[in-house]
């Protein structure tokens, strides 16, 4: 990004820092210059950082669409290589450090990637894994059509970062960052060896990003606790080791630079033994024996300076014995001793960052030393920083060792120190997102560890950075920890802005519901503030936001019932509802079968034109879409609409339990179905006609014990027995219900006469205990006969007419008994 106009320079620095004068006269955004406003190409929408009111985003328009981007050339991506290298540092140029015993390791590696094969290289902290690294990229430029690539994997749990800066490698995309599928799309095509150093995910995230890129052959520098990959990966594993004794001791004089006596040979072989012959503790070790030749004055040229020009270093001549094993084994506290101010408060920062030391153009205004830039390459040369990208941290354990000699008792000063510092210079009009980018870690710590306020002002600044620089990782998380930082402060203008960016980052990345979400927070806390101009961004980003809901909702319509497939074929499967009030006059019902009030749903058979039951009506996805009632309806003559009326059927007010059901004859005439209210008036009146007619009988058996010459012989003995018998039973159950008028002719049973001689007393089964006639008894005590009782019924019209045989009369008595039964 350049410059912008009418900006002075009065302000810059050649070496990118920036002056220690008052960083908080130019915190606020904007103060140094003219608000940055940068125009990007999000996947299918058109984004505007607006440091100001926010970003404004909306639809690409028609024909503004980018161009496919092209690769890089071979000039370019050396270019884009070189840029991804640490910094040079000022001063003479270190010698390279050698790579001792390495070379079968190389040469596998190598081997592998020429093969097309993916490694994962596992070694512990400190095994010299990066600059195996850097040897064999040297060896395989030539392997792949797009060279080869540098990555660090510091930091990325997901390769969703990493496949965009993979895209950004290796095409000139310029300021466009793809959606997902054009992503894919792109690094598809992508063919190169990768190596990615400092990997930290593994698993399916580490599958996901192989499966992306088939074309690349990874080489994946590892620690061995990071987690593994999957089994279906196919990753080659090459482990590496500590070095032999005769490796180390070369290592170790390398670093010293002349060759080591008898008592330092046996120290360096005890130090392999406590360090497994990891390179790291040799390049300390190396350290601590040139400090402990300048601290002995075993350099001859030291005579010759005048006396006070290294002022830090003792001028008497003292014998500093060989550090001790432990000291060996953990230098940093020793290192850390012996070098200059500037490089121990340089330490002091780094431990307060969390291990990030910020660039070395930096430290000027972060320590108060013009010459504090230099305490980087000190620091590097005793082996107290190692290479991260394109920075520098502090070694493994080295963190560890200086915050235990109080180092860190400073932290929460130097992080707000770091802050204020960073608010400023993210904030300069001169310094392009692309230089914040690169510093993203160290602001990142800096505003985890400041205070609230510091916090605030930071992210408010460089989170615009960071949307420019398409680093969109960092710009979330700045993101997140500003609008956090904003509550606890009660800044509710900043955390309006805040939640308005985090809207648009999650619209630009198709997470709608966390856009939509995000949005609303933040036009309401503008509501209340009466920020009209960031309410109306707002605004517009939500209707975009519900203008994707919606085209979303087209693409994929909700999900509707349809009919069942077999349904017109077979309609014999459609079960629908059967009011009893509607159902048609059908044929007697069959020996055991449910009467229609009882069954709540019918399955309907396929029948012939012309018989009473209904024919099927083909059923329509509307028609089963509908509401259909599962459950029987009572007294409705249409099929209830509404919910609550097919509650009120299925549940009626005054639930009845209905008997057991009695064995029903086939001669018997069944009741029609939904009469129940005629077969209980007729059962009441059918109770009236037999008590009359009990009472008769008894008038007729008192006054004559002779029976009359033109009616049955009646014996009330053994039916006013069994009567009474059985009226104590069942004294309380519903009265039989006789048929209102004896049927003419009745078929009869096999042996039984069809009708009884007028004037002849019928034939009676003889009882099991005859018994005289009773005596008289007077008519005002009528004994009433049981429902099941067997006294002949007599007709309603009370004459004479002929009583049917015993068994015909059981026969007819059952009958009459079933319906009630029934009930």
């Amino acid at each position: 990004m350049d410059r912008t106009q009418g900006q002075t320079e009065q302000h810059e620095q050649p070496d990118g820092g920036s002056a220690p004068a008052a960083p908080t006269a130019a915190a606020a955004p904007g103060t140094a210059g003219p608000a940055r406003v940068v125009s990007l190409t999000a996947g299918e929408f058109a984004l505007t950082v607006n440091p100001v009111d926010g970003s404004e985003i909306e639809p690409l328009r028609p024909g503004t669409e980018p161009a496919r981007p092209a690769k890089r050339a071979a000039g370019a991506r050396a270019a884009r290589t070189a840029a991804a290298r640490p910094p040079a540092l000022p001063g003479p140029a270190a010698p390279a450090r050698p790579l001792p015993a390495r070379e079968e390791e190389r040469e596998r590696l190598v081997r592998l990637l020429g093969r097309g094969r993916s490694v994962r290289l596992t070694g512990p902290s400190g095994s010299g894994r990066t600059a195996l690294l850097d040897a064999v990229a040297d060896r395989c430029a030539g392997l792949a059509p797009d060279g080869v690539v540098r990555l660090s994997g510091y930091g990325h749990q997901q390769p969703g970062e990493l496949l965009h800066t993979l895209y950004a490698t290796v095409y000139e995309a310029g300021q466009q960052r793809p959606g997902r599928a054009e992503l894919l799309a792109r690094v598809r095509e992508i063919g190169a060896v990768v190596l990615l150093d400092d990997l930290e995910m593994g698993g399916t995230a580490l599958d996901e990003l192989m499966r992306a890129t088939p074309e690349c052959a990874y080489l994946l520098a590892a620690t061995p606790d990071t987690r593994a990959p999957s089994d279906d990966s196919h990753i080659e594993e090459v482990f590496l080791g500590g070095l032999g004794k005769a490796d180390c001791l070369e290592l170790l004089e390398a670093g010293v630079g002349r060759p080591l006596t008898d008592e330092e040979t046996a120290w360096a072989g005890d130090l392999r033994f406590a360090s497994e012959g990891l390179p790291l503790r040799f390049v300390q070790a190396a350290a601590l024996l040139r400090q402990r030749d300048e601290l002995n004055h075993s350099d001859e040229d030291d005579e010759e300076e005048e006396p006070g020009v290294f002022e830090e270093r003792p001028r008497d001549a003292v014998h500093v014995p060989l550090p001790t094993l432990a000291e060996g084994a953990a230098p940093a506290e020793l290192l850390a001793s012996r070098v200059s101010e500037s490089a121990r408060a340089a330490l002091r920062i780094a431990c307060a960052l969390g291990g990030e030391l910020p660039h070395h153009a930096h430290l000027p205004a972060l320590v108060g030393d013009t010459h504090a830039d230099t305490a980087v390459a000190e620091l590097l040369a005793c082996g107290l920083l190692t290479p991260v990208g394109t920075r520098y941290r502090l070694a493994s354990g080295v963190a560890r060792q200086l915050e235990e000699v109080g180092y860190g008792d400073t932290a929460s000063e130097e992080a707000r120190t770091a802050a204020r510092h960073y608010a400023w210079w993210t904030g300069h009009a001169s310094v392009v997102p692309e230089r914040v980018a690169a510093e993203a870690d160290a602001v990142l710590a800096a505003l985890a560890g400041a205070d609230v306020v510091a916090a605030v002002l930071l992210a408010r600044t460089a989170a615009p950075a960071f949307a420019a620089s398409l680093h969109w990782e960092a710009w979330e998380r700045v993101l997140r920890s500003g609008a956090e930082a904003a509550r606890k402060a009660g800044e509710v203008a900043e955390q309006a802005y805040f939640h308005h960016e985090l809207g648009v980052l999650a619209l630009c990345e198709e997470r709608l519901d966390r856009a939509r979400a995000e949005l609303e927070t933040s036009i309401g806390l503008r509501g209340a503030l009466a920020d009209k101009r960031g309410t109306v961004a707002g605004r517009r980003a939500l209707a975009l936001v519900v203008d994707r809901e919606t085209a979303g909702a087209a693409a994929s319509p909700p999900l509707r019932l349809e009919a069942p497939a077999a349904a017109a074929a077979a309609p014999e499967a459609v079960t629908v509802a059967t009011p009893a009030a509607a159902a048609p006059k059908a044929a007697p019902v069959p020996k055991g079968a449910p009467a229609a009030s009882e069954a709540p749903t019918t399955k309907v058979p396929p029948v012939a034109r012309g018989a009473r039951v209904a024919p099927v009506v083909p059923v329509s996805a509307e028609a089963v879409t509908r509401m259909t009632p599962v459950v029987p309806v009572i007294g409705r003559s249409e099929a209830p609409t509404t919910l609550s009326e097919v509650f009120e059927d299925a549940f009626p007010l005054n639930p009845k339990p209905a008997p057991p059901a009695a064995p029903r004859p086939a001669t018997a005439p069944a009741p029609a179905p939904g009469r129940r209210r005629l077969v209980l008036l007729a059962g009441a009146g059918a109770l009236a006609v037999v008590t009359l007619g009990t009472v008769v009988s008894l008038a007729l058996s008192s006054s004559d014990t002779a029976p009359p010459a033109q009616g049955p012989a009646v014996s009330a003995t053994p039916s006013v027995t069994e009567s009474a018998t059985t009226g104590v039973t069942s004294g309380n159950d519903p009265a039989p219900e006789p048929p209102v008028s004896a049927p003419p002719a009745e078929t009869s049973e096999p042996g039984q006469s069809a009708a009884p001689t007028p004037g002849r007393s019928p034939a009676r089964t003889p009882s099991r205990r005859p018994s005289p006639t009773p005596p008289k008894s007077p008519p005002a005590t009528p004994v009433s006969p049981a429902p099941t009782s067997a006294e002949p019924s007599p007709t309603a019209t009370g004459t004479g007419e002929p009583t049917p045989t015993a068994t015909t009369t059981q026969t007819g008595t059952a009958t009459a008994v079933s319906p009630v039964a029934d009930r």
